[in-house]
Order: structure tokens, then C-alpha cells, then sequence
């Protein structure tokens, strides 16, 4: 018999870990919902075509690709398997894919439902995807993501209400020392105008995006490895020095200085992030938790315009959020000019983040607010009387099952995390009363059935 296992980055959740996990989604949910957002769902999986060419070379081959159903090899190309070719022979064995993120699926589902909708749509999603990363601390191959989008509008109000939810969420969850970092592809864009690699545009994304993992040093030797010149490399060796700078004004005006100054949509740009950071603060986020960061590249094609990250301090993962503009992300569907802008909540990673800090909560914990125990045969009616009266008050309460010693019934509602224990002998029979013990602080008193209700708030 083999060893029971799951795959690498895949996780089982235990009570303890859902308990936590559901009073996460529970925040974002409602934080969404305040915003206006409304929620819908995709498959799991997406036709093959709809997911390859959306996240870079480097994403495409992250992707978990789903073999046809039946004997699939039959209709395999036959030149392709023998020359154990692979990118040539999957189209002929694979024609659906697990879905790699929440934004694709959710712009071929605006195409397909465009007639339903009304525009600008906000929509939030809580669902699981996956790509075939290397597996690692903060890093699974199976995760879920929390989205919340806004299509249909240019107006960078839209932005700024992501970037309060940003703010208002991760208060809410307690997240200590997050950043929200901000950036506009169009300043890249204007940066290769300038430093003239227009044409090596997304080898130098690809290259940015991994600053924050393989430093200045190793940004450069890649750069240079994919042909970029001395002085292109020289040019984003300064670009990295802004990073210095530790005020968002002064990190603006270092860019600014490095853009043409006949550039008009990088200047229009770089004055949208000013208007941004000013109506971020007035609305209430803290300025430092706003971060000018001008080599943020977030790697994926589809986006256009600003784009976001969040991260932690001293925290044992990387990006917890992240997101950004999109000008035409429905027109890969056939339907051109919807710009949109969305964000997504790493609900693994905050877990992780709130885990090493230890900030969950109390009411994040596992177990029923109230365990009943048996004391003996002739309780069980009252016991059962009481039970109905918690949970109809809304209160959540469970009934110990089996008539054995309190010690070890007490041990149970100690290790399960229940707040309240109540008990009914013969002694508190006679009384018409319930003893009621806190299972934190050890006090215990006694209450009728009504006094007990009371008592739960």
C-alpha cells in the first residue's frame, strides 16, 4: 500500500487553518460588496486558446495544460511524438487548461455575457488557480485569488477606488508595514523611447519585474546577456539609484528628468500618478504607504497603464497584491476598446504574512462558541432544549455526543478552541440552571436558560 501524499505546492486545509482562511474572505467580501462590486464565477478550466499568449513566454509555460479526454494519443501528432517534441505535439493531445489567473477568464466572460451586463461593471471573484511555479515558501502551484475589477471606464478614479481598497482591506485584516507600490507601463514604455529599445520592450519588463529577486546585479547581467548596450545599461543602473530616494515626490522627479520631453503619453502618465498620490492621501492613506516604485514592471502583456504591488516589510514572502490598467483586454475576444483595471488580494500569502507576524485575531479561531456536555442520561432532553435555543439566537453550539467523564469532555472543548462550556447535573437540575465556564479564563457561574442566552453575545 503507498504512502497517502499530495502533489508539491498543494495544500490540505484543516479546521484551524479554514477557520482563519474563511474570516479572510469574509473582510475582502464584504469590503468588495461596500464597494460595489458584484460577484460572479468561471470554470476551473478554459479552452487552451484562451489562456496561451496572455502572460509572456515565461507564464506560457507555467500553464497546466489538461490532456484530452480518452485515448488521446490516437489522434497525436505523429512526427511531434517522435521527435518528443512538446510544444509541437500539445496541440494535438490538449485543448483545455487549468485557468492561470482570474482576469483572462473574466474578459472572455464580459465578451460572452456583454449583452447582460450593465457598463461600467464591477465585478469580485474568490476562486483558485494555478500555475507550475518551482514551489516554495509563499509560493504554490495551487492557490486562491481575490479579485475585484472595474471595465467599461477610463477615468482613473477608477485606480484610486482600487487603491482604497487596497488600504481599507489590509487595515481591516491587520497586516502590519504594507507598501502599495505604484507604477505606469506607459513610463516604461516612455523610458525605452528615450534610452531607444522601443523594440526590446518586453525583454526589458521580463528583466524589471525580477529586480526584487535577483537585485540591481543580476537585472544587469541579464540585460546585458540579451544584447542591451553599455549605456541602455548604465541608464537603468539609474533608473534603480531612484530607489534611493525615500519620498514619492523625489523618486517623480527623478523619472521625470529621464523622459523625453516631447513624450506627451509618458508625461500624461506621470501626471495621472501625481493626481493619484494627492487623492490617495486627501481620502486617507497613510503617504508612506504609497511607493513611487519606477522599475515595477509586472510582467504580464496585458497590461497598459498603472499598475500596482503590494508588499510587506521584513515579511517571508513577496507581493501579497497586485494588479493594474488594462486597455484592451477584451479585444483578444473580439470586442476592442473596454478598458478595464483590476486587482487581486494573495489570500496564501496574507495568510502567510498575518501567520509570521502571529496577527490573526481571536475571532478568527476554530470551534463553536458553546459545547454542551453530558453529565448524565436524564439531562440529554435539556441539553438538547438548550442546544435548539443557542443555534436559534445564532449562536453556534454543538451537543458532545457520548456520556463519558467531564475531564475528558472538558479536554475536548479545550483542544477543538471552544469559548463556553455548559454543564447540568443533578444539583444544577434542582435549581432550574445552567454552569456556565469560560474556557479561557477558567471562571464559571451559574445562569437560568434565559440569563444564558443573554450572556452570548
Amino acid at each position: 500500500m503507498s504512502k497517502p501524499s499530495i502533489p508539491k505546492g498543494t495544500r490540505d486545509f484543516g479546521p484551524a487553518v479554514m477557520a482563519r482562511r474563511n474570516w479572510m474572505f469574509s473582510i475582502m467580501r464584504n469590503a468588495f460588496e461596500r464597494h460595489g462590486f458584484q460577484p460572479i464565477e468561471t470554470p476551473a478550466m478554459e479552452n487552451l486558446s484562451t489562456l496561451t499568449g496572455k502572460y509572456g513566454e515565461e507564464g506560457d509555460q507555467l500553464i497546466f495544460r489538461i490532456l484530452n479526454n480518452g485515448d488521446f494519443l490516437s489522434k497525436a501528432d505523429g512526427q511531434a511524438l517522435q521527435s518528443k517534441d512538446s510544444k509541437a505535439l500539445i496541440p494535438s493531445i490538449s485543448k483545455k487548461a487549468l485557468r492561470y489567473d482570474l482576469t483572462v477568464p473574466f474578459a472572455r466572460f464580459v465578451v460572452m455575457s456583454r449583452n447582460e451586463l450593465q457598463f461600467p461593471f464591477r465585478r469580485y471573484q474568490m476562486q483558485n488557480v494555478w500555475r507550475g511555479d518551482r514551489p516554495g515558501k509563499g509560493r504554490y502551484q495551487e492557490f486562491t485569488q481575490c479579485d475585484a475589477d472595474i471595465i467599461g471606464s477610463e477615468s482613473c478614479l477608477c485606480e484610486l477606488d482600487l487603491m482604497l481598497l487596497f488600504d481599507e482591506v489590509l487595515k481591516e485584516l491587520g497586516v502590519p508595514g504594507y507598501r502599495i507600490a505604484i507604477n505606469d507601463r506607459r513610463l516604461l514604455n516612455g523610458l525605452g523611447r528615450s534610452w531607444g529599445v522601443s523594440n526590446q520592450l518586453g525583454d526589458l519588463t521580463v528583466a524589471l519585474d525580477k529586480w526584487d529577486k535577483i537585485g540591481t546585479q543580476g537585472v544587469v547581467k541579464e540585460l546585458s546577456e540579451r544584447g542591451f548596450s553599455d549605456a541602455v545599461v548604465g541608464s537603468i543602473t539609474a533608473l534603480f539609484a531612484l530607489l534611493e530616494e525615500p519620498s514619492f515626490s523625489a523618486r517623480m522627479h527623478g523619472l521625470k528628468g529621464m523622459l523625453l520631453e516631447e513624450d506627451q503619453e509618458a508625461h500624461e502618465a506621470w501626471a495621472e500618478l501625481q493626481l493619484l498620490f494627492e487623492r490617495a492621501i486627501n481620502c486617507g492613506v497613510h503617504p508612506d504607504q504609497l511607493v513611487f516604485d519606477p522599475a515595477l514592471a509586472r510582467g504580464l502583456d496585458y497590461y497598459t497603464g498603472a499598475i500596482f504591488e503590494v508588499r510587506v516589510d521584513n515579511a517571508p514572502v513577496g507581493s501579497i497584491c497586485g494588479g493594474g490598467r488594462y486597455a484592451d483586454l477584451t479585444g483578444i475576444f473580439g470586442w476592442e476598446g473596454m478598458s478595464g483595471v483590476g486587482i487581486s488580494f494573495g489570500a496564501d500569502r496574507i495568510y502567510d504574512v498575518l501567520e509570521h507576524f502571529e496577527c490573526f485575531p481571536e475571532e478568527s479561531r476554530v470551534g463553536s462558541k458553546v459545547m454542551i456536555v453530558q453529565m448524565d442520561a436524564e439531562g440529554v432532553d435539556d441539553a438538547l432544549q438548550l442546544l435548539q435555543a443557542l443555534r436559534k439566537s445564532g449562536v453556534d453550539a454543538e451537543l458532545y455526543p457520548d456520556a463519558a467523564k467531564l475531564k475528558k469532555q472538558l479536554k475536548h472543548a479545550a483542544d477543538i478552541g471552544v469559548q463556553f462550556v455548559a454543564m447540568r447535573g443533578e444539583k444544577e437540575r434542582v435549581s432550574n440552571v445552567w454552569t456556565l465556564r469560560n474556557m479561557t479564563t477558567g471562571d464559571q457561574a451559574e445562569y437560568t436558560t434565559e440569563e444564558l442566552l443573554k450572556e452570548m453575545p
